[in-house]
């Protein structure tokens, strides 16, 4: 079971909401590198400790700054993100450069903006052009995971933990290193500072590294400042993108699952509020096929209530009661999806499980998307009771939050992302004025400066989740931002959506390698001579694609250029049309082998 789960079972405690600085405030160090070793060094701190990497041995210590060489090649770096095996050998990752988001209770907070990948080994002459080409595409696929713009970290606080959790803990937790203490669902460099972990004097010089968003704004709402922060961590169990990574694996883990907390600050008092997203938990697939729209799969051979079970154990023990907001459509392809999910929290008889299914679609259709209010009416008394979490100024608890809404769509993504943000409006609104910012009968939505911040926020929010996972910017941000649907909106949500089926086809299979390598899924054997990376394509997927594009080319000369007689024309052109029609036919049937598939995991792993 994960480290949290006995953080909180054995020191459950009421105390003061206080986040202890660690010792671990280096802001910045020195990576010195030699022929023989890396050097990391701490330069805020006064330590003399260093970190010490054999480029050979690949053994990390801890040494003294007199160790260090004097004739070295030195270079300013923010941290260490970890250690990765090539097929060259050992890769040291490091963040070069950070931009600061803001401030969380005092703490900075940071993007890692740039990585630098050095290898251990001096030379890659030891290495077959094999080899080197497909070392050149791993490195390839970890920049492309280093590149997604999304990966953020503290120094001296822990972000993979809200705010309730840890008021939960005892002194000896707090007084853990951040790597110790955090929540391993949301740490994206664990893999990578395997080597790092097991040895905790190490730990200053690495920081456990969320990937999600997070936005912290300055507001001002009748003359009193408070301050407004959005997170969302993105958990890096069952990882991956949009159809190569659905439902829940053996363990229970949901793909696209992501906590999303809204924090308030203001002379003091804090409130948070908590909800997740995360795909339909049962074993169910949606697989490319050059499909604009694949038909889901439920898989008829597996236990469905058991994998079920052990989501929601985990879920309940975490965040407490919960409420189910399924948002897909009740018929078409979606309602055997809606049918099960239904059938699975009866059959699961849990009295701390509530199941609210909401046909996003049919009820807002025709831009009627005022009907949303239907839905928040249906939760509000629930809302009320789970309440949030709330603390004065002294420190005390006034209020926990008792449940939580695990909101779900398709992609988890848009309309997921729609029903969140008006959740977390609603909860503002109570918080505001708990703080005394908003005055009784005051309504978020007439505060227009902070209105557009809100909205602005979470619209980012769901484009930062949505590229994540699906490749491109969310759908219906238009809505998220102003409030309604528009002419415009509907334009680029059908160029996004374009976009989508294009990287879902032709190369999400990259991605979900990238990942799967970054999160060590899929590890590198540098004794293998041989990767998957080097599978042979079917014929079918060199010879079809050219054939129809000849057909088709010919059959648009044949009507642009016409022959003697009308009959002759017509003769060519049904020719060359009827072959292109049929291959494409073809091509269309044998979808699954054009599509660009992960190489990294065998099928039964994505399924």
């Amino acid at each position: 079971m994960w480290l949290y789960v006995l953080y909180f079972t054995c020191c459950i405690s009421p105390v003061l909401v206080v986040v202890l600085p660690l010792n671990m405030c280096v802001l910045r160090f020195l990576r010195h590198t030699t022929p023989e070793k890396f050097y990391i060094e701490a330069c805020d701190d006064g330590a003399d400790a260093v970190l010490a990497i054999d480029r050979v041995s690949t053994e990390i210590s801890l040494t003294v700054r007199k160790d260090i060489p004097p004739s070295d090649q030195s270079q300013p770096i923010c941290g260490i993100m970890g250690t990765i095996r090539m097929v060259a050998g050992m890769y040291l990752i490091v963040i070069t450069k950070k931009k600061k988001v803001g401030d969380l209770l005092g703490h900075a907070v940071w993007k890692a903006v740039d990585f630098d990948i050095i290898s251990y080994k001096k030379t890659m002459l030891h290495l077959t052009d094999n080899q080197m080409q497909d070392n050149k595409a791993f490195l390839s696929m970890m920049n492309h995971v280093l590149q997604t713009d999304s990966f953020y970290f503290a120094t001296n606080y822990d972000l993979t933990h809200s705010l309730q959790r840890l008021a939960n803990t005892s002194p000896e937790f707090q007084e853990m290193s951040l790597l110790e203490r955090a929540d391993q669902r949301f740490v994206w460099n664990g893999h990578l500072l395997r080597d790092l972990f097991p040895q905790t004097e190490l730990h200053k010089f690495a920081f456990p590294v969320v990937h999600g968003f997070i936005i912290m704004k300055s507001c001002c709402i009748n003359g009193k400042l408070f301050e407004w922060n959005l997170i969302s961590r993105r958990s890096c169990f069952r990882a991956g993108v949009r159809y190569y990574v659905r439902g829940i694996d053996t363990e229970g883990h949901a793909a696209n699952f992501v906590e999303t907390e809204q924090i308030v600050q203001h002379n003091g008092g804090k409130a948070s509020f908590v909800q997740t997203r995360g795909s339909i938990p049962f074993y169910w697939s949606q697989r490319p096929n050059l499909k604009y729209k694949p038909k889901p799969q439920i898989n008829k051979t597996v236990d469905h209530l058991d994998g079920f079970q052990r989501h929601f154990e985990s879920q309940i023990l975490i965040y407490g009661k919960q409420v189910l907001l399924n948002l897909i459509n009740q018929k078409g392809s979606e309602k055997p999806l809606e049918l099960a999910f239904d059938k699975m929290v009866t059959s699961l008889g849990n009295s701390m499980i509530k199941y609210v299914a909401f046909d996003f679609h049919k009820e807002c259709s025709r831009m009627r998307w005022h009907r949303l209010q239907i839905l928040l009416d249906i939760v509000a008394e629930t809302q009320d009771e789970f309440g949030y979490f709330l603390v004065d100024a002294d420190g005390n608890v006034l209020v926990q939050q008792e449940g939580i809404f695990r909101s779900n769509c398709m992609d988890c993504l848009d309309r997921t992302n729609v029903i969140q943000s008006l959740l977390a409006r609603r909860s503002l609104q109570s918080q505001l004025q708990r703080l005394n910012v908003l005055h009784v009968g005051q309504q978020i939505e007439d505060q227009m400066d902070f209105e557009k911040i809100y909205k602005n926020a979470w619209a980012d929010n769901a484009n930062a989740c949505a590229k994540q996972y699906a490749g491109t910017g969310a759908l219906k941000t238009d809505f998220t931002r102003t409030g309604r649907r528009t002419q415009l909106g509907l334009l680029m949500d059908g160029w996004n959506s374009m976009i989508r089926y294009y990287k879902n086809n032709f190369s999400d299979g990259f991605r979900q390698d990238s990942i799967d390598l970054f999160l060590g899924n899929y590890s590198v054997d540098e004794v293998d001579l041989t990767t998957p990376l080097r599978e042979l394509k079917d014929w079918k997927f060199l010879t079809l694609p050219i054939i129809m594009v000849v057909a088709f080319s010919m059959c648009i000369i044949c009507l642009l250029m016409a022959g003697d007689t009308w009959t002759e024309t017509l003769a060519y052109v049904l020719f060359w049309g009827t072959a292109s029609v049929m291959t494409f036919a073809v091509i269309l049937f044998n979808g699954r082998d054009f599509v660009d598939a992960p190489k990294l995991v065998q099928k039964e792993k994505m399924d």
